[in-house]
């Protein structure tokens, strides 16, 4: 992966971004620091006041793997797009499949919960996102034991789901959602956009980075060994300096596709 903020890195932002790009983002690890009670997150107030800006300037997206409603409790603003539950919810035209999605997982709440049922003495909370759920274990006193549970559980679930591995949480998903670059992609075409810009910094963005599309310029936040994203940042608190570089950037090229 080469440094966003290297010149080379520079020098690609500047020839992989348009008046016609689509400007993506994660939320927490991205957007916001990760802090140790989801419930916490916050974006800072420099980040927020970019994200306005550059919704002024171009078509912003978020794409996160919380709920809709959970989601813009945080960001405490509307983007052109709000996508959740790591693309089951939130595109458009999607509606009747995202009613089908909640009631698959009324059904695997209570099948996890009679095979689940000492899950609070575990330290496992499950989570309703409603078209979609999440089995965290961050705060379990033997993470590995409950991850064990998380997956025995989730092996007998019927229909069967498809399990998306995060940072201590597994998350259950219905069959047939789509994954967060299929989203991505869907909301370039809805928008006619040529190009876009990712990024991202969980294991669920790699759906994304891993498209390997030239359309898409992938920025994962944080360096790791194993990524299919082309370019990284070092840390969270980047992302205020991504986003002007962004905005220095569309200032030189005016689109056609600014809200």
């Amino acid at each position: 992966m080469t440094y966003l903020f290297s010149d080379a890195g520079r020098a690609e932002l500047r020839g992989a971004i348009d008046g016609e790009t689509l400007f993506a983002f994660d939320l927490d690890g991205t957007l916001a620091p990760i802090v140790a009670d989801p419930a916490g997150i916050m974006i800072p107030s420099g980040i927020k006041n970019g994200l306005l800006r550059l919704g002024r300037m171009a078509p912003v997206a978020v794409i996160t793997g919380r709920s809709r409603a959970d989601a813009l409790a945080h960001l405490g603003f509307s983007p052109r797009f709000l996508v959740g539950n790591h693309g089951a919810e939130g595109l458009p035209g999607d509606g009747a499949t995202e009613r089908e999605f909640i009631r698959l997982c009324r059904g695997w709440i209570a099948q996890l919960q009679a095979i689940l049922p000492d899950a609070d003495g575990s330290g496992i909370y499950m989570e309703d996102k409603g078209a979609t759920l999440s089995l965290h274990y961050r705060n379990a006193p033997d993470r590995e034991l409950a991850h064990r549970k998380i997956l025995e559980a989730v092996s007998r679930l019927d229909p069967e789901p498809r399990r998306i591995s995060g940072k201590f949480v597994e998350n259950v998903v219905p069959q047939g959602a789509l994954h967060k670059g299929e989203a991505l992609l869907r909301i370039m075409e809805h928008l006619g956009c040529r190009r876009a810009l990712f990024a991202g910094d969980d294991v669920t963005d790699e759906d994304v980075f891993g498209l390997r599309d030239d359309r898409i310029f992938g920025i994962r936040v944080g360096m790791v060994e194993v990524s299919a994203a082309r370019h990284f940042i070092h840390e969270q608190s980047e992302i205020g300096l991504l986003l002007d570089e962004i905005m220095a950037i569309l200032e030189t090229h005016p689109g056609e596709n600014s809200p």
